[in-house]
């Protein structure tokens, strides 16, 4: 077989693209014996087909997915390896949450404030930028839209940039993972921001493989994560990774509590 690998979830620059790359350099050595034996081959590669179907997949040795796609496209159709836990605030134990975020344009200074103002959020199928966000706006909603208007922007950095430098937006909900990289990096983005409150947590977005991989590839693959965090030290500093947690598919079912709970409050999409 000739398996394929890909991270396409936190590439906020070319650079911290070139770090995770670097990251599966790492797993690709550990298993070489493995690939070795069967004749097999792994490639690096960047996606260029719909992410949703790339995870399908069936050559799919690693990749990493949200969580949101984990429990509706992808339910029981790819193999969890684990979720990366990072030096971030709000990322203990493998978590994750959002960060409410506004443009530094804009008053307010919290998400009640933010009542007829305009949205902006990445994509339907994203667990931080829709799923929380309509989780945190829906006690305040009372059944009703919230607000003027609602932007898909296809990205948490068109989602900042709608903010912070075309003012399109007023404010969105941003994953504090994809925060924290931009803080360090993007300041022109970051500098037109500003935070007014924190989502509820979930689990962080899972490393995943196909359903297809033979069974002992899981265990090999996050016994592999763990060596590349533990080999280099430096990298995984630049990727703020502390290690990974080896969590089931079936923490991931809090991702839909979130979803129904905003639906019986009346508040089934983003408005």
């Amino acid at each position: 077989m000739n398996w394929i690998a890909a991270l396409p979830m936190y590439n906020v620059t070319p650079e911290l693209a070139a770090h995770w790359r670097a990251l599966l350099a790492h797993v690709g050595a550990r298993l070489e014996p493995w690939l070795a034996a069967r004749g097999d081959s792994l490639a690096l590669i960047e996606p260029d087909e719909q992410l949703e179907r790339f995870w399908l997949r069936d050559d799919l040795l690693l990749s990493q997915t949200c969580g949101y796609p984990l429990v509706h496209a992808l339910s029981e159709r790819v193999r969890v390896i684990a979720t990366p836990a990072f030096d971030i605030d709000g990322c203990a134990h493998g978590n994750y949450r959002s960060v409410l975020v506004t443009g530094a344009h804009v008053d307010a200074t919290t998400l009640a404030q933010c009542q007829g103002l305009r949205a902006a959020f990445n994509d339907d199928d994203s667990n931080s930028g829709m799923n929380l966000f309509r989780a945190a706006v829906a006690p305040l909603a009372l059944g009703k839209p919230f607000f003027s208007a609602v932007l898909r922007t296809g990205g948490h950095l068109q989602s900042l940039r709608a903010l912070a430098i075309d003012r399109s937006a007023d404010v969105a909900a941003i994953d504090c993972v994809t925060l924290a990289f931009v803080r360090d990096r993007l300041p022109e983005l970051a500098d037109g921001i500003r935070e007014i409150g924190v989502t509820q947590s979930a689990p962080g977005l899972p490393f995943i493989a196909s359903k297809a991989v033979p069974a002992e590839v899981p265990a090999l693959l996050a016994d592999a994560l763990d060596d590349a965090v533990r080999a280099d030290p430096a990298l995984a500093r630049r990727l703020k990774l502390t290690g990974f947690v080896r969590r089931p598919a079936s923490d991931y079912a809090s991702i839909l509590d979130i979803e129904r709970g905003a639906i019986e409050q009346g508040y089934p999409v983003l408005a």
